[in-house]
């Protein structure tokens, strides 16, 4: 029996063409390479077309279809991303100029402690977009990284309290013992104030060149070593102290964390576009530091 279709009928009534039609949030299963191997993520999808013609709609289940076809369970790499595009266009032939697809997922990496030898993983959101048109295809790439920071200001503050505990501690003596004054710090007497730390996180979105598939992985490696501080998984006493010692090591406002992120965004030759928010989650305040910051 034929069964009527009348997506392909006119659009009699109101001959407007329409830049973007499809569906979103389905679910599929991604693979996604992480350090040369291949690893499985729920992910979502948003898949789109552009309607420029005077058609009722578009052919939706072709969309649907093809993603099941060239990205459920297959490797995500340049080659499946770039038959899925193409086909997206050939499923609305007559129809469409441009295609768009969106991929949301949490990335699991294995991250090893400081200096022990537990490991542990941390998941990273991200998002891809690709928008392909019939001369070329754009990439677009979404990720958040979190980390520590320690307030340089707090950090200097603190040093000043324990300066003067000290000159009040061993005011009776021209000089000081050695031994004392290393137990005075390590008791509890010693710990006379601490710089305040938080939680912050990198939002980034750059564009990639046309012949650049992003490394995701390599990428979040890149982006936490420019900003000095990530936060860890599984760790043991001395990777605790490693971590206070890094970090104060890189004593930073927002500011300066941003400074770090753009100098690394701007390095990267195979970025075109780029902004990013840095988010200072404060533990002082009960509000945040914030920078926002964009290429153009």
């Amino acid at each position: 029996m034929l069964l009527p279709d009348i997506t392909s009928n006119q659009n009699k009534e109101f001959p407007i063409h329409l830049k973007w039609v499809g569906m979103e949030q389905i679910s599929v299963p991604l693979l996604i390479e992480v350090n040369k191997n291949y690893t499985a993520v729920n992910g979502q999808a948003d898949l789109f077309v552009s309607l420029d013609s005077d058609a009722k709609g578009i052919h939706m289940s072709r969309l649907y279809l093809l993603l099941n076809e060239y990205i459920a369970g297959q490797e995500f790499n340049q080659q499946t991303l770039t038959a899925m595009m193409d086909a997206m266009l050939s499923s609305q032939k007559g129809l469409s100029q441009q295609a768009k697809l969106n991929l949301k997922f949490e990335l699991p990496i294995l991250k090893p402690a400081l200096l022990s030898s537990n490991s542990g993983y941390n998941a990273y959101p991200i998002e891809i977009e690709a928008v392909q048109s019939q001369q070329s295809m754009q990439i677009n790439v979404s990720l958040t990284i979190p980390y520590s920071s320690t307030c340089p200001c707090s950090a200097a503050l603190s040093r000043q309290l324990l300066s003067d505990a000290v000159e009040a501690k061993f005011s009776q003596q021209t000089q000081i013992d050695k031994a004392q004054l290393k137990a005075w710090l390590e008791s509890k007497e010693g710990s006379i104030a601490t710089p305040h730390s938080q939680r912050s996180y990198a939002y980034i979105q750059f564009s990639l060149a046309q012949s650049v598939f992003p490394k995701l992985a390599d990428l979040v490696t890149l982006f936490e070593q420019s900003i000095g501080t990530p936060v860890q998984t599984a760790v043991k006493r001395e990777d605790e102290q490693a971590f206070a010692a890094l970090n104060a090591e890189n004593l930073m406002f927002c500011e300066d964390a941003a400074r770090r992120l753009k100098a690394t965004l701007e390095s990267m030759n195979s970025v075109t576009n780029y902004q990013f928010k840095i988010e200072h989650q404060e533990s002082l305040h009960a509000h945040n530091a914030v920078v926002h910051d964009s290429k153009f």
